[in-house]
């Protein structure tokens, strides 16, 4: 009788060493010593394909979109629109219609805040949490203050989770018209539960966003297998180019919500008296968008998705758990946040030395990461801190490249003692 031994799945592997060969700008130097750029969460560097990409279009077909009859647009308007395709496929969306280009994710929350926001009546209420980036908290905000409703804040753990029990117990007068949460939080990393939120906020009612600007680097995103209403990213945290973001949303909410902009291209009609809007998604874009830029974006998810979500997943979660044990070595160093799930960010502090004392430190050896608040400043209230250093990992670092900084730091904290 033969037996069978189950085998299991090996990790895919990535072959950083060629990643690295095709951004250039890893091999410049600064102050005399090789690049060591661990600041990939404010912006990621671009590989050479969305560069090409975005120089061949201005170089051979640019032209304005949607209105020519010309050849030239019509070939531009092909490319940019084809992206809108590859972005619903990156997504799951069930529809292209539901994909409306923005500038970023802030413009992206915006929007939502000025067009969803207009559908709320004083006393609905919208929760966001503790961990939110400016982005996703200033704009409600300000529609608090416009239309009357309620803001709720849902509190973390002090490991940097989100309290599931507090935030369940913010829904239940069912009062909360939207959730809006991030997917991963760029200061501490953790990667948020979102399914589960998403199932608790219908449960109670509301409508859920999430903020997706870290996530959607590290991890394949499906909105439907999240249960999201709307989903928000940024082009150049994705290896693509800045001024491009995305807004995903389900199509009877878009349906619903009346235009943020007005004036060309979002529009069906318009006499003296009164306009009309075009259907979605062209009623949330007024105006001539970024045309290269978007088609940059369609550049960077084609070079990503050819590397394959699981190879990057696996890659930077090792990175990550390096990171965590190299850094936990160095005298002095504290860590912020130990959250269940953690992406490719470690914020830290050290005794005795300002977190912008450490970035200047560093990049005088080459070594570039972030010192500050993060655009996160109730956060960092609530965490005790007014600034930390921020390390931040994208497919293109090396574990080397993270010993680099831990040595580095041990120097830095010797001169400080």
């Amino acid at each position: 009788m033969s037996t069978h031994t189950p085998t299991t799945q090996a990790t895919p592997h990535l072959d950083v060493a060629a990643i690295r060969r095709q951004f250039p700008i890893l091999g410049e130097k600064v102050h005399d010593r090789p690049l060591v750029f661990l600041d990939s969460a404010a912006s990621a560097q671009k590989p050479e394909a969305v560069i090409t990409c975005m120089a061949n279009t201005m170089r051979h077909q640019y032209a304005n979109i949607h209105r020519g009859l010309h050849w030239m647009s019509e070939r531009t308007t092909e490319a940019y629109e084809g992206v809108r395709d590859l972005v619903a496929d990156f997504l799951n969306a069930p529809s292209r219609e539901e994909i409306v280009f923005t500038r970023n994710s802030t413009e992206a929350i915006n929007l939502v805040a000025h067009s969803f926001g207009a559908l709320l009546k004083p006393g609905q209420a919208v929760l966001i949490s503790q961990m939110e980036h400016h982005a996703n908290l200033v704009p409600w905000q300000m529609l608090r203050d416009r239309a009357g409703i309620d803001l709720r804040v849902a509190p973390i753990t002090d490991d940097g989770d989100l309290d599931m029990d507090a935030y369940a117990a913010l829904l239940a007068d069912g009062k909360v018209a939207l959730v809006a949460i991030t997917h991963m939080s760029n200061v501490l990393g953790t990667i948020t539960p979102a399914r589960q939120i998403a199932e608790i906020a219908h449960a109670a009612g509301a409508q859920v966003l999430f903020d997706g600007s870290q996530s959607v680097v590290h991890h394949k995103t499906d909105v439907q297998e999240l249960g999201a209403d709307f989903y928000t990213f940024t082009g150049h945290k994705l290896y693509g180019p800045t001024g491009i973001g995305v807004l995903w949303a389900r199509r009877e909410l878009l349906e619903a919500m009346p235009p943020f902009m007005g004036g060309g291209d979002m529009i069906s009609t318009v006499t003296y008296e009164h306009s009309t809007w075009a259907n979605i998604p062209h009623k949330f874009e007024a105006g001539t968008p970024a045309i290269v830029e978007t088609i940059g974006l369609g550049a960077a998810i084609d070079w990503v998705s050819k590397i394959g979500f699981d190879a990057i997943a696996a890659h930077e979660a090792d990175l990550t758990a390096h990171a965590v044990q190299r850094l936990a070595t160095v005298p002095g160093l504290n860590i912020v946040g130990h959250p269940r799930v953690r992406g490719g960010v470690v914020s830290f502090t050290m005794d005795d030395v300002h977190p912008h004392d450490i970035a200047t430190l560093l990049d005088r050896n080459g070594i570039a990461i972030r010192a500050g608040h993060h655009c996160a400043e109730p956060l960092m209230r609530r965490l005790g801190l007014s600034a930390t250093a921020r390390a931040s990992f994208g497919i293109y670092t090396q574990k080397e490249e993270i010993d680099v900084l831990a040595d580095t730091l041990v120097r830095i904290r010797d001169f400080f003692v």
